[in-house]
């Protein structure tokens, strides 16, 4: 078996998609109007967010954070897929590939910190309105924003210099329609079982510590509703928190099935499936699910569509 450093390789290539014409045009039809609409989407909502006074408190800080991400998530992986549906060009450099996989994994660590402080926010929003204020301060979301992209930036170094700096044999075909850690780490022909302990344990602890804090964060927050036990609490605890609830449920879902576990569990044709889920539905439902649960967000988002509509 020829051993290859990946330095070294001119390229690889995706055979994650099919090579069916009739399928393949289909696809691109498909995926470019998902797409199109998660942009659409969150684009609109990070205008509303900035430019309507109503939406300038904490709570939407963090969301217009949270729909940059979800803008930058599928564009790292969809343009270079639309181009392999409809030009068939399916290679990808070196560079190209470390590129597209630190950026995908920064964006996901990134999420993960941000959906943890934002459940420290409705925590506080909660338990403790008239506090809320002054906890919850500008300069609080400032450091805890900061934080996010940071500690998801680092995340993806580690992460990227394990896998990047492994060798490889043989075609450099990965089964999947972008550069991940899975795919990627199936095509080493070196021993991966070191560096996927690193990972997964720098993930679970990462991962897992988040998990706690928002856990914890939502048992305060049941436990407060519930020794209330006032009139119309349950109503207004879920316009506060459940579309942050809706969307943690959603992304910790995907990303467990995405990430969390070993390589020889690998299955090309499933992680397909989990992968779009992930990479292009996720984005486009959060805009969807924060709008449709949230009356200010409505009513921002009617302010900015007359606008537009009265600019044409």
């Amino acid at each position: 078996t020829q051993r290859v450093n990946l330095s070294t390789a001119p390229e690889f290539v995706f055979v994650g998609l099919s090579d069916a014409p009739e399928i393949r045009l289909l696809l691109f039809a498909l995926f470019l109007l998902i797409y199109l609409a998660t942009v659409a989407g969150n684009a609109t909502l990070l205008v509303a967010i900035s430019t309507d006074s109503h939406l300038h408190s904490p709570m939407y800080f963090f969301l217009g954070n949270l729909s940059l991400l979800d803008l930058l998530c599928p564009t790292i992986t969809v343009p270079k897929m639309l181009g392999a549906l409809l030009l068939q060009h399916r290679g990808i450099s070196f560079s190209g590939c470390l590129f597209q996989h630190f950026s995908l994994i920064a964006v996901v660590g990134t999420e993960i910190f941000l959906l943890t402080a934002m459940a420290y926010d409705r925590y506080v929003a909660v338990c403790h309105p008239l506090r809320y204020p002054s906890v919850v301060s500008t300069r609080l979301c400032a450091r805890l924003a900061a934080g996010t992209w940071a500690a998801g930036l680092l995340n993806s170094l580690l992460h990227t210099s394990l896998v990047f700096t492994l060798s490889f044999c043989g075609a450099h075909e990965i089964q999947q329609y972008y550069c991940d850690i899975p795919p990627v780490l199936a095509l080493s022909c070196s021993s991966t079982r070191g560096r996927e302990l690193v990972i997964l344990a720098v993930a679970g602890v990462l991962g897992s510590s988040a998990c706690v804090v928002t856990v914890v964060s939502y048992i305060y927050i049941l436990l407060e509703i519930l020794s209330r036990n006032s009139p119309g609490i349950w109503h207004k605890a879920c316009s506060t928190c459940g579309s942050h609830l809706t969307v943690v449920c959603l992304f910790y879902g995907t990303t467990i099935c995405t990430y969390v576990r070993p390589s020889f569990s690998y299955s090309p044709h499933r992680d397909r499936v989990v992968s779009m889920l992930y990479g292009m539905l996720t984005p486009l439902l959060n805009p969807i699910i924060y709008s449709l649960r949230n009356k200010e967000v409505k009513c921002a988002l009617r302010r900015v569509i007359s606008r537009v509509r009265s600019a044409l």
